[in-house]
């Protein structure tokens, strides 16, 4: 099925186009949107269908993870199975950001999100664009990469559309988006570990976690 394409301001993004991916997303579709630094692909967690077509549009293996983004932590204590003192110092620091936490995913997660490993892997973004959206549907959205696996992460709006057309069903392009992307740190053990290092550094990391 052909992709639409929806230009979209980055910083007041309409509420038409915002309703209309909302209005995707609860139909099983995939969206693709800007967030802070790139544009990432997006769906229903809860949906294993919709999960299903991220998999198969970035050609992704089933045994990998799909990260989360989230409005609040409210809503990321809701898809967390224990919520840590270092869960707590991360988010309050960083959140809304570039970083990205893992935790033990609560029940209410599917494990197929998890890549079956049971971990999630989730963010509060500062996009207004994913922040709309999130508002409007009022649950967590799955956020990962906009690029086919493997490949670089598509940077622009039309990017997306000539790399996965047809693979996914809208894009909304607000232009140009660079940048290193998110940092993610992994606290489900006894000493926490970057797996990714992208705008924050390690260093900021171990400053607000010393001691915990």
């Amino acid at each position: 099925m052909p992709t639409d394409l929806i230009e979209i301001d980055a910083e007041r993004p309409s509420e038409r186009a915002i309703e209309r991916a909302a209005a995707a997303v609860r139909r099983g579709q995939v969206v693709a949107i800007p967030t802070d630094a790139l544009y990432s692909l997006v769906c229903d967690p809860l949906n294993l269908h919709a999960v299903g077509r991220i998999f198969s549009a970035k050609g992704r293996e089933q045994d990998r993870a799909l990260p989360m983004l989230v409005s609040d932590v409210v809503m990321a204590e809701e898809l967390t199975k224990e919520i840590s003192a270092r869960f707590y110092l991360l988010a309050r620091h960083f959140w809304p950001g570039e970083l990205t936490i893992i935790v033990q995913a609560s029940s209410r997660v599917p494990l197929k999100v998890t890549g079956n490993t049971g971990r999630l892997a989730m963010r509060q973004s500062k996009s207004k664009v994913a922040n709309a959206l999130l508002e409007r549907l009022s649950q967590p959205l799955i956020a990962t990469s906009a690029n086919l696996s493997g490949q670089p992460t598509c940077t622009s709006g039309i990017e997306v559309f000539g790399v996965m057309d047809g693979r996914v069903d809208l894009v909304l392009d607000a232009g140009p988006a660079t940048g290193l992307g998110a940092t993610t740190v992994d606290i489900t053990e006894p000493y926490w570990r970057v797996i990714k290092e992208g705008v924050i550094p390690e260093a900021a990391i171990a400053e607000v976690l010393k001691g915990s």
